[in-house]
């Protein structure tokens, strides 16, 4: 391995070292959703909604992933619903939570209530970070 190689490689473990990873709480049974409702009077709750056949969901969820960079003492929690495996919990959603069905789609509740959603291209993580705290 030459000079290059050992400082290259050392600069991109080094990145890859500091990556944090996203907290996902797996979104797959409708009694979750109570519970959402209860965590969301202490907690900021997200929910992302999410197309496993989705190329655009596919490429929303590595941004929002890659710019996710919130301490893990914030008081948030992130639930991951795989919508093509749980149709109904997505149905649920939005009926229980007055919002439209989109996919990709970003909920984010406060005090069971919900306070900002987005989709496709408007999902950020950074726009997450503004209703933490």
């Amino acid at each position: 391995m030459g000079l290059f190689d050992k400082i290259f490689n050392s600069e991109k473990q080094a990145k890859a070292e500091d990556k944090k990873t996203t907290p996902w709480i797996g979104l797959n049974s409708m009694e979750q959703l109570d519970e959402i409702e209860n965590i969301s009077e202490d907690k900021t709750v997200a929910i992302l909604k999410h197309s496993t056949r989705c190329g655009v969901s596919k490429m929303v969820l590595r941004m929002f992933e890659s710019d996710y960079d919130l301490d893990e003492n914030e008081p948030v929690e992130l639930y991951f619903l795989d919508l093509i495996s749980y149709r109904e919990i997505s149905n649920e959603i939005a009926n229980r939570f007055k919002v439209h069905h989109e996919s990709p789609q970003l909920i984010i509740l406060k005090n069971r209530e919900v306070v900002h959603h987005s989709s496709h291209q408007s999902i950020s993580a950074n726009k997450l970070a503004t209703f933490v705290g």
